[in-house]
């Protein structure tokens, strides 16, 4: 299930956002008189991307096991942007989270003005310095060949007045979150690829955004739902066959359980007991291997204000495989995310 947050411009005075706000119409309408529908569109004036979007995509291996955090960032020359996330275990989806920019884009616009033309012109930034390539020259999967600890990374700037895009797939360390040019490769214009997609996350998610699933082992999903049998009311970790067979028993009768290896996995399942009203659902969100232990993340998905949900008895569920980690396994206190109707 994806889940979504939501991001805009704040701590700034009601003086400085009208400046900014000034700033954007004039930029805006720069951009409006070389590609608007008064005349032809010269694409040879402009900056590439200048009007299109920017994509950044970062896999990052996850250590333990074989797991691949994916985050994807897209930015549009309207100023909108929406951040996908995505956290899975051997193929295995565990869960998914969408965040939007909301509220004045023009600000964003501004934004993602400066950062084109930084990435078209800037020294030291510039990525049109004879290095890049089509974006489907060669199968992203083969481009190029990571270590077992460094993330894919990957520029995409797509531009509508050439309809053409173009595309830069280089290693680095880190995820969106915390890339580091440092080390990055192939070829020494590998840095500036990670520059550039620090320049977009800065401008758009800001420079103190985190990963939802920030330090988290991968997990993939066995069965999430809303009709558990169960009659357990809190969350709880299985680490061997009878214990999750006993449990499946009551979970879903009639129903034969997941193929799990115990001796290198374990599962976990996210239950909170019955609910009453329709629109409650219940997602593992993080495993974190601490230092005395492992302590996961719960949390409950309910209808937030304004909403009249129906009434329902059911018992919502999320039950998930994960590297097994050492024991004890602890869960936080479980926490409750008010969603807008119908989310």
């Amino acid at each position: 299930m994806i889940h979504a947050r939501q991001s805009d411009f704040r701590g700034m005075t009601a003086q400085a956002r009208t400046l900014v706000r000034v700033m954007a119409v004039i930029v805006l309408a720069f951009l409006g008189s070389a590609c608007g529908d008064n005349g032809p569109t010269d694409p040879d004036s402009l900056f590439f991307a200048q009007r299109g979007s920017i994509r950044v995509t970062v896999d990052v291996p996850l250590k333990l096991g074989d797991g691949t955090l994916t985050q994807e960032l897209h930015w549009k020359s309207s100023g909108e942007w929406s951040l996908h996330e995505s956290i899975a275990y051997r193929d295995l989806l565990g869960d998914a989270s969408l965040e939007r920019s909301h509220g004045d884009g023009s600000l964003f616009a501004l934004g993602y003005a400066s950062v084109v033309e930084q990435i078209n012109t800037r020294q030291g930034l510039s990525l049109f310095i004879g290095d890049s390539l089509p974006p489907d020259a060669l199968p992203r999967d083969s481009l190029p060949g990571c270590n077992s600890v460094q993330s894919r990374l990957t520029v995409t700037l797509r531009d509508e007045a050439k309809r053409d895009s173009v595309a830069w797939t280089r290693c680095a360390d880190g995820s969106l979150t915390n890339l580091s040019p440092e080390g990055a490769g192939p070829g020494g214009a590998a840095s500036r690829v990670v520059l550039a997609a620090i320049l977009v996350r800065e401008g758009t998610v800001g420079p103190k955004w985190r990963s939802t699933y920030l330090g988290s082992i991968p997990f993939g999903t066995l069965d999430r739902g809303g009709d558990s049998g169960s009659p357990i009311t809190t969350p709880v970790t299985f680490i061997d066959q009878a214990g999750f067979s006993s449990f499946w028993a009551r979970h879903a009768p009639g129903r034969a359980p997941p193929a799990v290896d115990f001796s290198t996995d374990m599962v976990v399942v996210g239950l909170v007991g019955q609910r009453r009203e329709a629109g409650d659902s219940v997602e593992i969100r993080r495993i974190l291997q601490v230092e005395e232990g492992t302590v996961t993340e719960v949390v409950e998905r309910a209808p937030g204000d304004f909403c009249s949900p129906v009434a329902r008895r059911h018992v919502p569920y999320h039950i998930v495989v994960a590297p097994r980690t050492p024991i004890p396994h602890l869960f936080a206190d479980v926490r409750v995310e008010l969603v807008s109707c119908g989310g």
